[in-house]
């Protein structure tokens, strides 16, 4: 399996097939307006995308209700996480640690930020030096907001 992080800089479709469809909801639709500031990161096993996200520098779509402090990470340095995604038959073989490893280290010096909606991924986000900033809630929904930032 080739864990080694690659940047996915032609045909991001072939990552957005792996997202489930609620996601691919999300980001396809508005790629185009995003794609001049958004990088995918992938891991492929046999030429086929096995685990990937993106990393924003601008507002993603996902977050256009919070872009108010969405700009205020951004304002600070931090780089968004989003759509952190490995496919079902790859799942409990440490990809997404592998993942979050390897971009860490591919930019030794950056500061990430992400929102999860599911409070029990806060485990693995903390297990990975994230830490839990603050509590979004819009309505019905609850968010986490987690940061990371590389000791100096």
């Amino acid at each position: 399996m080739n864990t080694k992080l690659t940047l996915l800089d032609t045909n991001s479709s072939e990552f957005f097939k792996i997202l489930p469809l609620d996601w691919q909801q999300t980001i396809v639709p508005f790629w185009n307006d995003y794609m001049s500031t958004a990088k995918i990161y992938i891991f492929k096993e046999n030429n086929t995308i096995i685990a990937g996200g993106i990393v924003f520098s601008t507002c993603p779509p996902d977050m256009k209700s919070h872009s108010e402090e969405a700009q205020k990470w951004f304002n600070n340095g931090y780089f968004y996480i989003g759509f952190l995604y490995v496919v079902e038959s790859h799942r409990n073989k440490k990809l997404g640690s592998q993942w979050i490893d390897a971009l860490k280290k591919s930019m030794p010096d950056q500061s990430f930020w992400l929102v999860i909606e599911d409070e029990g991924l806060g485990t693995f986000y903390e297990k990975h030096q994230f830490k839990m900033e603050k509590i979004i809630q819009s309505g019905d929904t609850t968010e986490w907001l987690y940061a990371f930032k590389p000791e100096a």
